[in-house]
Formats: C-alpha cells, structure tokens, sequence
C-alpha cells in the first residue's frame, strides 16, 4: 500500500489522510480556498483544495479523517496535493486515526521499558522518587507513551517524546564515564524530566497545537512546576540541593540565555552544560534524519539548521 509520500510528481493520489492543519485563505480573484497539511504513517504533505464551498468550511476541520481525489504537484521544489475531491471518512470507510499517524519507528512498549529500567539505575532517592511520582500519574503517563516532542522540529510524531528521552539517556550513560564533573543521577533525571512541560504545553497527540498555558508559560516553567508540585506532594524541601540543580539543569537546557532561546538561565554546571549538547545532538540529528528521508533533490533546505543541506554523503 502507498502512502503519501511515495507519491511522485503527476501522480493522481486516492486515499486517506488525517487533517493537521487548516487554513482558510482568499485568492488574488477573490475566491477562498483551503491551505492544508494532510497525514498518514509516512508524514506530511500540504494540500491545496480550489473553490472551497460553505459545506466545507463546516466539515472540514483539524483531526478530522478525509478521503481525498487528489494530484501530486512540484511547487518551490516540494511535493503538495493539489486536491479535484474531498469528503469526511465514514463509519463504513473503517479507518482510524491510529492507521494515519506517524509514529515511532520503537514500539512503544519498547521505549517505555527502557526507560523504566533507566529510572530504576537513579541512586539518589530523592531524584528517584520525583521521577516515579510523576511517572505515576495516570494521565501524565498517557500523554507521555503518545505525544510528540514537538509540533514540527524533531521528534514530531506518535511517541516521539519517548523516544527522545530514552536517546539521551542512551547518549548520557554512554558519555558520562568520560566526565567525572558530570552528576550520573542528575543528568539521567534531566534527560527524562526536561520536556516534561511539553506533556501540558501540547493540546494532543494526534494533531498538536499549543495550549493557552503553552503559549504564555512555556514548556520550561511548565516542567519545573511539575517538579515543585511532585516535590511538595512528597515532603520535600524546595531548597533541596538536588532539586534546585534539576530545575536548573531544565531552565537552562536551551543553551545560553543570550542566544535567545528561550532559556530562563544559562548553565552553570557542568551537568547542566552537557546536557544541552546532548539535547542538540539528539534534536538535530532526528530533524536531519526526516530532512534527508523527504528531499527529492541533491540539496535541500533543513529547517532545523536554517540553511541547505546536502544528500550526496
């Protein structure tokens, strides 16, 4: 079975597909039209819909299922649906949104055991009982077997976040016998809590979009909250050395605050420091690997690196 993007240039495309994103615009002729991303298993593709009717305005809305009637076209040097027929999935068509959405290519069962046993290496009880405290809450536990650990950089699918933290921590406990000034517990709790706030930050895992508290807190306040909240549920003192270094090692993970990143402080331990490097490793190296699956051509643009790339090597 294809899917969306295995589609080439000319081809007509009859299939199913999730709707991530929806935007209504207007033509230089004054009609409206649809600008969409529309998804399956293999990614993304955006999607032009002409003459846009007020019966599509209506059915046509974000997560829904559609089955569309469509032509690959070329435009700036990338693929889009260019769509003649579009309708909402019935009952009867018997497709669900788990059958159209990327996800990890490590079963999740996979990932959450491995992060599991990680959990289980912490010496330190306090970081122990932190990470198990909030691991244990049903609906924290949930949206982090599903979620993505974003909405376009890297990671951007079904169980991405997992996958993200089980990496890092496959980095850190590779790396750290080279850097005796690294802190072994806290660098595994920073790997496995700093995007914890993105759990709150997100509205979903199908079809992400940022929260209210998202857009004005952010992920980074959002996590150490989370932090506190667990701390004060279990008895313990915020002035808690390690406590004060984890919520330092998250504040700080997207580097120096001048470089505009959005880190509330920048690092000041060692542990702290590698860490971003490692969350950059992971992050950039999973976006180019999605950038360099995608390109039809020899150099394309990476998004995650703002500048082309090249293919031959």
């Amino acid at each position: 079975m294809k899917h969306l993007n295995d589609y080439a240039e000319g081809e007509r495309v009859i299939t199913f597909c999730l709707v991530k994103q929806k935007e209504l615009a207007t033509a230089s002729n004054q009609k409206e039209y649809f600008n969409l991303e529309l998804a399956d298993q293999s990614g993304s593709l955006p999607a032009k819909v002409w003459d846009v009717t007020e019966e599509l305005k209506e059915i046509i809305q974000v997560k829904a299922i559609v089955k569309i009637d469509a032509t690959v076209q070329m435009y700036r040097g990338k693929k889009q649906l260019v769509i003649q027929r579009i309708r909402l999935a019935t009952a009867s068509d018997e497709v669900g949104h788990e059958s159209l959405v990327q996800a990890s290519p490590v079963p999740q069962d996979e990932l959450w055991a491995s992060l599991t046993e990680y959990v289980g290496k912490l010496k330190s009880q306090t970081l122990r009982s932190v990470i198990e405290h909030l691991l244990g809450d049903p609906d924290l536990q949930d949206r982090l077997k599903s979620f993505p650990a974003g909405v376009k950089m890297h990671h951007n699918y079904y169980s991405g976040l997992l996958e993200h933290i089980v990496s890092l921590l496959t980095l850190a406990d590779r790396i750290v016998p080279l850097y005796p000034q690294v802190d072994r517990d806290s660098l595994y709790a920073t790997c496995i809590l700093h995007d914890i706030g993105k759990l709150y930050e997100l509205s979903d895992a199908i079809a992400p979009e940022y929260s209210t508290p998202g857009q004005l807190i952010g992920h980074l306040v959002m996590g150490v909250e989370l932090v506190s909240d667990a701390c004060r549920a279990l008895g313990i003192s915020p002035q808690d050395a390690e406590i004060l270094h984890l919520k330092h090692c998250i504040l700080s993970h997207h580097g120096d605050v001048d470089l505009g990143y959005g880190s509330a402080v920048s690092g000041k331990t060692p542990t702290a420091v590698l860490f971003h490097y490692l969350d950059q490793i992971d992050s950039k190296m999973n976006a180019l690997g999605q950038t360099l699956t995608q390109m039809e051509e020899e150099w394309d643009y990476a998004p995650v690196l703002r500048r082309r790339v090249w293919r031959g090597y």
